[in-house]
């Protein structure tokens, strides 16, 4: 079998299909308060090697826009596991837009944090998982990086960064 008839049609309709979605960059800065509610199951290794679940609020200060929408609010459910002051996260997020839909997307990071239980810092990547509305179909991905609220150390701001598409019909 010749490879280069099997590849050559191939790449060319690789080629093809990222022409037909267009991407377009997001951002913005949202405000997540302490977790409403926190489940914690020490591990027993060792002292603070912890498994956690959570689950806290946020509101976009400087919303994103997605096609022509303004983010307003997201539900944010973690879990994680801690050893010290470490621990690395995923987590899954609903943001309700201004006109009510809704995208989903999936977290996976980093979160650091001070000797009083406080995050210091939280950093990591996220995937759109699919929305409603005007949202259905979207695609894409971004990165966040997090850090305490100067004016309330128990809340943080996370800057959100990304892109997303939607499929050509």
């Amino acid at each position: 079998m010749n490879f280069r008839r099997i590849a050559t049609p191939f790449l060319i309709v690789l080629g093809f299909s990222s022409l037909s979605v267009a991407q377009t960059k997001i951002s913005g800065y949202v405000k997540c308060s302490k977790p409403d509610q926190v489940q914690k199951i020490d591990v027993g290794d060792k002292p603070d090697h912890v498994f956690t679940i959570s689950q806290n609020k946020c509101a976009w200060t400087q919303p994103m826009q997605i096609e022509g929408i303004q983010t307003k609010e997201d539900v944010i459910t973690n879990s994680g596991e801690m050893s010290g002051t470490k621990a690395k996260t995923h987590g899954f997020v609903i943001d309700t837009l201004s006109n009510g839909d809704k995208f989903y997307a999936r977290t996976h990071g980093t979160d650091k944090f001070q000797s009083g239980g406080n995050v210091q810092s939280s950093q990591g990547w996220w995937s759109f998982e699919g929305g409603t509305g005007k949202l259905a179909g979207i695609k894409g991905e971004g990165t966040y990086k997090g850090r305490p609220d100067p004016t309330d150390p128990t809340s943080l701001i996370f800057q959100v960064e990304g892109q997303y598409e939607f499929a050509k019909k």
